[in-house]
């Protein structure tokens, strides 16, 4: 009997041993160590990126004016040609043809018209005479006016064909770079084909078109006062070509459009790059990067927050070590590794750096 007594009292020391230690170890393991940092404010400047298509100054598309089969190509893709110079001859024999026909039929209209002439001269001295009457004179007369319409008329015919002669010769309406030539030599083509014989690109200085959202300009348009303004305050912007190369000149945004896509809720800008070396082309794609600065901005690292929909949590450290949750704002362009904080918190404010979202309320920080 006393031998099991004295069992029963080391079964109750250690079970007491074990919940002392397993109270320690609960203890141990609700203080939990996080890298804690303060809210600073410090100036910023993130590249915001834009999709942008890259259009030259000037794509003016080539049609012929006359219809007719492709004589000769006389230039190649990519070939840098000059204002006037030729592009494509159509065959011109037909309208050459029809020159010959209209010079001949103005030849004959002055003739008609030098008779109409002569016979109004002597009908005048012949009324004079008071051998014709007036009727006589005047049907003459309305003879001679008949000629002369029938030879302007001849002579507009001639100008026609002429033109359509020398319309035969299809010349660069602009200095450029010719592109696509989707036609060869034997096509029949005119005024109505589907393609156009090519496109003559300006290259000297190309327009990169992009959007941004109807908010994001609204605001820059509040800043400064109007549109305008805010185009001539927007910083020189960069380049980001297709290959994630970055383009070695500046680009100067020029225009926005007036009209809001009510399909996207964007609003078109402009910007204008030099182009020297000929390395951008019409057509081509890449990013339009804009440096927006930031002054004295509340700036956290994204590691500290937890994102809720639109809305980002941090958790504070108070004087005693206790995690508390806030729901702040985030300006939408901060960058991936830092956000910039709009409302919420206050600087100087300890919060705790990584691993926000291991963090329970209320649960002590070391």
């Amino acid at each position: 009997m006393k031998k099991m007594n004295w069992i029963v009292c080391i079964a109750i020391a250690f079970a007491g041993v074990l919940v002392s230690s397993c109270g320690k170890a609960e203890k141990k393991e609700s203080v939990v160590a996080f890298k804690t940092t303060k809210v600073e404010k410090k100036d910023m400047v993130i590249d915001r990126k834009y999709s942008a298509t890259i259009r030259g100054c000037q794509d003016v598309e080539v049609y012929p004016q006359v219809g007719g089969t492709l004589l000769k190509i006389c230039v190649t893709e990519g070939q840098h040609v000059r204002r006037g110079q030729t592009l494509f001859m159509i065959n011109p024999v037909p309208f050459q043809a029809a020159l010959n026909n209209a010079e001949a039929t103005l030849k004959a209209a002055k003739a008609a018209e030098a008779t109409a002439a002569l016979n109004y001269e002597s009908k005048k001295t012949l009324r004079e005479q008071n051998v014709i009457s007036d009727f006589d004179l005047k049907t003459a007369y309305n003879a001679l006016m008949n000629a002369k319409a029938q030879v302007a008329q001849a002579e507009a015919h001639v100008m026609d064909a002429a033109e359509d002669v020398e319309h035969t010769r299809v010349e660069s309406p602009a200095d450029g770079v010719v592109g696509v030539l989707p036609y060869r030599q034997g096509s029949l083509v005119g005024s109505s084909i589907p393609q156009p014989l090519t496109t003559i690109s300006d290259n000297s200085s190309m327009w990169v078109y992009f959007s941004m959202s109807e908010a994001e300009f609204l605001k820059m348009t509040r800043n400064s006062g109007s549109p305008e303004k805010a185009i001539e305050a927007m910083p020189a912007v960069r380049l980001q070509l297709v290959d994630g190369s970055e383009y070695d000149h500046l680009g100067k945004i020029e225009t926005v459009s007036g009209v809001i896509d009510r399909n996207t809720g964007s609003v078109q800008l402009r910007a204008v790059f030099e182009n020297p070396e000929g390395l951008l082309h019409s057509g081509s794609t890449g990013n339009v990067v804009i440096p927006v600065t930031y002054k004295n901005a509340l700036v956290v690292p994204a590691s500290a927050t937890v994102q809720m929909q639109d809305r980002f949590r941090l958790y504070t450290v108070d004087g005693d070590g206790n995690a508390k949750g806030i729901i702040v704002g985030v300006d939408p362009l901060s960058s991936g590794k830092e956000f910039i904080i709009t409302d919420g918190v206050e600087a100087g404010t300890e919060i705790v750096a990584e691993g926000a979202g291991m963090v329970r309320e209320g649960q002590k920080v070391k």
